[in-house]
């Protein structure tokens, strides 16, 4: 049986890796180690709890002592590291959080995984520390890194410690970098489901700058496809870029999810753009979609209509996380100072 360590499973991209994992290779022990912060919510896998392959362990990626008695207990043969703090407004009011457990977690996570003699390690990051494209182009895995949030710097940071681990010390890791997620259980603070939820409420939908920077949209689920290819069949060393091939202006996008709930375009409201915003995504995964065997599946169109239906049908996952309601209850639970 392979033990699998998972940081950061409670949260949106992470809690659908998990149930995937779950799913799709039963022999597999998932041992989920998440610090419960804001974005972290028990409930994404409450239905994977009386899995006996499935085990949650409360704790801070930073700190480690706590990993290193993870290590100790569970004996991980794998791991994937999703724990990051990942919100670009919260890295542009303070970075402190961003650098701690993006970049100092990472590093601990790095020491002991080495430590422990893990076998294969996929760093989970992000297009954004590739920085922004003009009109035409897209990133490739040679795009020099140049990113322009304090989100994106720390998460770039990591990647070059990841890297310096595999040319230094001969680790087995590979790094994936991937463009907008979307699907269910992401946090109501993202694009999305935020404007789905204030829209179910008529309520306004706050649109930056003039709305035209475009992003590539992958369903989560196949980005969780992608990780797995990449864990099993990766090269050390090796970084692969995973995308929907799928752009969208944000102001398209916001008016295809009017559409799609029925909703007046009056409820559109443009707001002072984001300090130093990017201006475009987009993935070239041809190297991913040759080396792995791996390609997008979900065609945009269905993808959204059924992450839009999702959101109708879990209005009370929604609101308890609006509310702050699943926090009482799982600091209740778990007693932890994250929360």
């Amino acid at each position: 049986m392979t033990n699998l360590l998972v940081t950061g499973g409670c949260g949106f991209i992470g809690s659908n890796y998990v149930r995937m994992v779950l799913e799709r290779e039963p022999e597999t022990r998932v041992i989920n180690l998440d610090a419960l912060t804001y974005a972290g919510n028990p409930a994404n896998l409450k239905d994977c709890e009386t899995n006996p392959h499935y085990r949650m362990v409360v704790g801070d990626i930073a700190d480690r002592s706590a990993v290193e008695k993870v290590f100790a207990e569970n004996k991980p043969d794998e791991v994937v590291h999703f724990a990051a703090e990942s919100h670009v407004d919260r890295s542009i009011l303070d970075s402190s959080p961003f650098i701690r457990t993006n970049v100092q977690g990472t590093q601990v996570l790095l020491d002991v995984s080495r430590a422990c003699g893990v076998k294969r390690y996929v760093q989970v990051s992000t297009d954004e520390v590739y920085g922004s494209l003009g009109d035409t182009g897209f990133f490739t895995e040679e795009t020099p890194l140049a990113p322009n949030s304090p989100y994106a710097a720390s998460k770039a940071a990591s990647d070059l410690l990841v890297r310096a681990y595999v040319h230094t010390h001969k680790f087995p890791a590979i790094i994936t970098r991937c463009s907008n997620n979307y699907g269910p259980y992401q946090f109501p603070e993202k694009l999305i489901p935020l404007f789905i939820s204030n829209l179910q409420a008529d309520q306004p939908v706050p649109v930056y700058g003039d709305g035209m920077q475009v992003r590539d949209w992958i369903h989560v689920l196949d980005h969780c496809r992608g990780i797995h290819a990449a864990l099993r069949g990766g090269k050390p060393g090796g970084v692969y870029n995973f995308g929907g091939r799928c752009e969208k202006a944000n102001i398209d996008l916001t008016k295809t999810l009017l559409g799609l709930l029925g909703k007046p375009e009056s409820l559109i409201r443009y707001v002072a753009d984001r300090p130093g915003h990017d201006r475009r995504y987009a993935i070239d995964c041809d190297y991913a979609e040759r080396e792995l065997g791996w390609r997008p599946a979900t065609r945009f169109e269905e993808g959204l209509r059924a992450t839009v239906e999702w959101y109708r049908q879990n209005r009370a996952w929604v609101e308890e996380i609006k509310s702050g309601a699943y926090r009482q209850y799982y600091q209740a639970q778990y007693g932890h100072r994250g929360l």
